[in-house]
């Protein structure tokens, strides 16, 4: 009963999602928080693949036209596999660890003096923890935990919408919805990275978002995700920004104009 109940949801939200990408609005459309400058990527290999998604958004915050630069520094901390109730939270703000100290261009170590080391954490779950029928509520519970701690420690909490696999495109919806409504219950900002995905993996199949293993990106899909992060952080269109990550020219454009686009569909064009 449990499985058809779950199927029968499934078949819902992928029927509703093509008139709506979340059924869900989400009611948070902008960072709370002006002047966003270093970021923490709790999450998993999701973030990690590909050398890292954050150091995409850190060259693309670089690449930008020259009035819309902003300084963009950030950490990874992530395990392979992890759901959000891996990861202690609380630990990462502890004094003298995390963001301590960083490498200057000459690889001499430089000592964080700052009395924050982070202005936002950006927090993936698992690529089906939010939707699955025992883990939705682990999902829900540390959203709220994870976004509470974040806060107490003076960081705005953001949630990373995650994509579909390539061979179950009915994740989609799902992800969107839990996603959206995690984001509605705690006030967080939600990068819509998933709806990103499936936009392209319609429109421009031939690209190849996925690793063979149908889950993990490529460096396309690392690059769109980024640029997808880039567009609901800086609320800017990354369209006319010089990085490309080697990536041809002409491709690298479409990705970094259809994350804006998704990213203002998905705020309700509040942009």
């Amino acid at each position: 009963m449990r499985r058809a109940s779950y199927l029968a949801a499934t078949l819902a939200a992928t029927l509703c999602f093509g008139a709506a990408q979340a059924q869900t609005p989400p009611e948070v459309t902008a960072p709370q928080t002006k002047g966003l400058e270093t970021f923490m990527y709790v999450g998993n290999s999701f973030f990690y693949f590909n050398n890292g998604m954050p150091s995409y958004v850190t060259r693309l915050a670089a690449g930008a036209p020259e009035a819309d630069r902003r300084p963009n520094l950030a950490t990874m901390v992530t395990i392979g596999g992890s759901g959000f109730d891996w990861h202690d939270m609380e630990s990462y703000f502890r004094p003298h660890a995390i963001g301590y100290y960083n490498f200057d261009a000459n690889n001499n170590i430089v000592f964080n003096t700052r009395s924050k080391y982070y202005d936002a954490v950006v927090m993936i779950d698992c690529s089906q923890c939010p939707i699955h029928p025992q883990l939705a509520p682990v999902f829900v519970k540390y959203a709220r935990e994870n976004a509470e701690i974040a806060r107490r420690h003076g960081a705005e909490p953001i949630l990373f919408m995650t994509w579909a696999y390539e061979d179950k495109p009915e994740m989609t919806a799902l992800l969107a919805d839990a996603y959206t409504k995690a984001g509605n219950d705690n006030h967080e900002l939600v990068i819509p990275g998933g709806l990103a995905f499936a936009r392209v993996f319609k429109e421009r199949p031939d690209l190849g978002l996925y690793q063979p293993d149908k889950r993990h990106p490529t460096l396309i899909g690392t690059y769109l995700a980024a640029a997808t992060i880039y567009s609901a952080i800086y609320q800017r269109s990354p369209e006319e920004n010089s990085y490309t990550a080697g990536i041809d020219p002409g491709v690298a454009r479409y990705l970094r104009a259809t994350a804006w686009t998704v990213t203002r569909e998905y705020y309700g064009a509040k942009m």
